[in-house]
């Protein structure tokens, strides 16, 4: 099965975006996604890390609903968020064409500015490797 088709299947709907697979479990299955930049038909797309995997998304869900972004906020200290906000910014925005005129996407993670708004965003950027102080809080409280 493809990439497209699974994460189709992951999502509930088709991707409106270009995307690569840059997580997966262990039995192939994607789990983390990274968006381009804009949607298909040019609308900014400021998630560029995107928890698809079943498992891991179910997971932060249940840790959302219990309190969790409440939590990560009061938990983890608010330059460690900005910073992380600031990393997923310019990597994002390095992926976008010199040049470029138009909408833009804005803010950190999940198009966030300050704070802490979903820990499934989080988790993914910090499951591709990001280095995002929320994301290694969410993997410690699911471990």
């Amino acid at each position: 099965m493809d990439d497209h088709h699974l994460v189709t299947e992951l999502l509930g709907r088709v991707p409106q975006s270009e995307f690569e697979v840059v997580v997966r479990d262990g039995q192939g299955e994607p789990v983390v996604l990274r968006n381009a930049p804009f949607l298909h038909d040019g609308t900014p797309m400021p998630t560029r890390y995107w928890l698809a995997g079943r498992e891991a998304t179910l997971l932060v869900s249940r840790l959302e609903a219990d309190g969790g972004v409440r939590r990560a906020e009061a938990e983890v200290a608010a330059d460690d968020v900005a910073a992380a906000h600031a990393r997923y910014a310019a990597e994002r925005d390095a992926a976008i064409a010199p040049g470029h005129t138009g909408p833009r996407p804005s803010g950190g993670v999940a198009g966030t500015r300050e704070g802490v708004k979903c820990l499934h965003a989080h988790y993914a950027y910090f499951l591709a490797g990001g280095d995002d102080a929320v994301g290694r809080w969410v993997a410690a409280q699911l471990a």
